[in-house]
């Protein structure tokens, strides 16, 4: 039996990898949230009543928390983190300080009480973390493999709160592996999305707008592009990297090879809705938004076989069916 602990797990990606491993075979899993972000909704709370499946309460921030999760997991997905565009602008010191403290906590935690031999820890990371190159020094290789510069590009942009903890957390795993000798692997998520995204997203924010009927209808950042990949595949690149001994030490991007306009996007939403706005407001992006973002995925190709499945129109399908049923509180 493997033992998994997944820290964040009543979020959006966490509560989607529980639920993909609670299906296999063989798998013991432990989540931890406080419900900062993270919802007790009633898929949350199906979950979790699976019989494969432990639920602990915890605040991460605390290193006296990690004492209630025990030892001896043979993966641990650190999850954790404080997501949002909004947040980063109205709390980014609350940004910092979640992102760094949990971050540290869990690597001491680790290495000090985890006590399993062969045991590994993964990070999710961020594209944020070198994105603001583009906005910097007006250019980034697209798509953009994982070797970039890593780039805060204005540190009095609360924008940048997310990306910088991010960076650091980088720093802190590739270091702290190779002073204490464990097995770890970074990951960079681009654009994740599917149901129980939240409310917050590009993607669910213009379902909702649709299913209100906003008119006229805002779209910011018209012609900004990004690789939005589903969330079933995205958990399914999770557990591939952290259970490939190949990946090892590596740091890997997870998204698609198809860049998508944001109004390309938002087109397909209406169509698949039924439903379109006599006018469209054209907004700008909020300050510090990079206007391309294409993740290189040749490399977790290479090291895992995965690639990115599920069509956009297919994943939106989905996403929308659900939040037709589950709208905005």
């Amino acid at each position: 039996m493997t033992k998994v602990l997944i820290t964040g797990g009543a979020g959006f990606i966490g509560y989607h990898l529980a639920k993909r491993l609670a299906r296999q075979k063989g798998y013991n899993i432990t989540l931890v949230d406080n419900f900062f972000r993270g919802k007790r909704d009633a898929d949350f709370t199906a979950l979790i009543a699976l019989t494969n499946i432990t639920f602990i309460e915890a605040d991460l921030t605390e290193p006296k928390s990690w004492k209630k999760l025990g030892g001896g997991y043979d993966h641990v997905y650190h999850l954790v983190g404080v997501n949002g565009t909004r947040l980063f602008y109205e709390i980014p010191h609350e940004v910092l300080r979640i992102g760094v403290s949990t971050t540290v906590n869990a690597l001491d935690w680790f290495r000090i009480e985890n006590k399993k031999k062969g045991a590994k820890i993964l990070y999710t990371s961020s594209n944020e973390a070198y994105s603001s190159a583009l906005e910097a020094f007006g250019k980034l290789p697209l798509p953009t493999p994982e070797n970039v510069p890593l780039v805060i590009a204005d540190t009095y942009n609360p924008r940048w709160s997310y990306g910088g903890q991010k960076l650091i957390g980088e720093l802190f795993f590739i270091h702290y592996a190779k002073a204490y000798d464990f097995r770890m692997s970074i990951v960079r998520p681009h654009n994740f999305y599917g149901p129980r995204e939240g409310y917050e997203h590009v993607v669910p924010e213009t379902i909702v707008r649709v299913i209100n009927k906003v008119e006229p209808f805002p779209i910011f950042g018209a012609e900004d592009t990004r690789s939005f990949c589903y969330i079933d595949d995205a958990v399914e690149a999770l557990q591939m990297v952290m259970e490939s001994k190949k990946t090892d030490g590596g740091t890997y991007h997870i998204g698609t090879k198809e860049e998508t306009v944001i109004k390309y996007l938002v087109e397909n939403i209406f169509d698949l809705m039924k439903w379109r706005p006599k006018k469209l407001d054209i907004k700008k992006s909020p300050k510090g938004s990079v206007k391309r973002r294409l993740a290189d995925v040749s490399k977790i190709k290479k090291d895992t076989g995965w690639s990115a499945k599920t069509s956009l129109a297919k994943g939106l399908k989905k996403t929308i069916d659900w939040y037709l049923k589950n709208p905005k509180p």
